[in-house]
């Protein structure tokens, strides 16, 4: 899969901008705030939808615009398609593949894929479980757009549910516990199909990053990960039926304590994954450096995952990671992206010499423009 070129028109801020980028490698250089992780940004949103960073779709339109387009062209298995997005005012946003409007935006999901390094990410060992929880969620719903559709219909379900806990603290009405009992029948049965795949996705890429962690500490140190469910149901995730009726079980057996805290809590958006360094808890003994091994892998198992299952590596976006990281390390990552197509932001002019080949663009205050020698 290689992105070929990327048109930002109002898009955080850029006004008006055609990025071309290589099918080996593209280094977006700038000082901060100049838009080079926009440009990363306008890139990664075609993969997942969504932005990677925090904030109101609002702010995707550049100040003083109504609206804000960004269009990509990309080739994916010898064929050249364009995916388009417009963002109305922050309220809207209208997906467009080949000039055809569709109809939603998770139709958009899984037409291009792309595996985003960045420095938040290296604090998904030490992080709470709902980061843990993205990570997975991100990664299977550009390879299963219906996984996303799935997890979205469950999120609504829980937001239903919940609503109504809230209301039964003042009102227990055998109406309204006839009502809770359907939508702890629907969310069990939703959660199951979440908790399937999210288990699944979690073995596989474990034997994938096991294997990397190994080749990067020279098989030293070992790391495991697997799915960690709030119905306790162990290792084993391979009976749906089984699991929804654990999940259902301990949506009606604990009704009360859910009335009284207003909220659910069991099910899937409790759930967490486990990552054992040396078997044990990486995020309680995991030094540091540690911690953003195990993330590379992550990382890197994820691009691997995704070619076993497609066919064609996904687009590797880079930002401002390599400075973040010791020397071995760096040399680890850059090793591991080789003979794919890799976006790379950086404020540091010495990355080029680590990497060959390619383009570079200098970004100052929304435009991109190609640095001398760097033609391929």
């Amino acid at each position: 899969m290689i992105c070929k070129r990327v048109e930002y028109k109002d898009f955080r801020n850029i006004k008006d901008e055609t990025v071309s980028f290589s099918p080996s490698t593209t280094i977006l250089y700038g000082k901060n705030a100049q838009g080079k992780t926009n440009m990363l940004e306008g890139v990664y949103i075609f993969a997942q939808g969504k932005s990677h960073r925090a904030g109101r779709d609002s702010e995707l339109v550049r100040f003083g615009a109504d609206s804000a387009r960004l269009t990509m062209t990309y080739e994916s298995a010898g064929r050249e398609n364009t995916l388009s997005l417009v963002i109305e005012g922050g309220r809207h946003k209208i997906p467009y593949k080949n000039g055809i409007k569709l109809d939603r935006l998770s139709e958009m999901i899984g037409n291009f894929r792309a595996v985003l390094f960045s420095p938040e990410h290296l604090a998904i060992v030490k992080a709470g479980p709902s980061e843990r929880r993205a990570f997975l969620d991100v990664a299977i719903s550009q390879l299963r757009p219906v996984y996303m559709r799935t997890l979205q219909r469950y999120n609504t379900i829980l937001m239903q549910r919940n609503a109504l806990l809230k209301s039964m603290k003042q009102n227990t009405s055998a109406s309204l516990i006839s009502s809770l009992e359907a939508w702890s029948e629907k969310l069990s049965e939703y959660a199951a199909r979440v908790a399937v795949v999210r288990a699944d996705y979690a073995e596989k890429l474990s034997e994938l990053t096991s294997e990397l962690y190994a080749d990067m500490t020279g098989k030293k140190e070992s790391v495991f990960i697997s799915y960690h469910g709030t119905s306790r149901i162990g290792g084993d995730y391979g009976d749906e039926k089984r699991i929804r009726e654990i999940y259902r079980r301990q949506l009606t057996e604990n009704v009360e304590r859910e009335i009284m805290l207003g909220s659910t809590q069991y099910g899937v958006h409790k759930d967490d994954v486990d990552i054992m360094l040396n078997d044990r808890e990486a995020k309680f003994f995991a030094s540091q450096g540690q911690q953003r091994s195990i993330v590379l892998t992550l990382k890197l198992a994820e691009g691997e995952y995704s070619k076993r299952e497609t066919g064609e590596y996904p687009v590797f976006l880079l930002d401002d990671i390599l400075s973040e990281l010791d020397p071995a390390r760096r040399s680890y990552v850059v090793s591991g992206i080789k003979d794919r197509q890799v976006i790379i932001t950086s404020c540091d002019m010495s990355v080029k010499r680590r990497i060959r080949g390619g383009l570079s663009y200098c970004v100052r205050s929304g435009t991109a423009s190609l640095m001398a020698g760097a033609k391929e």
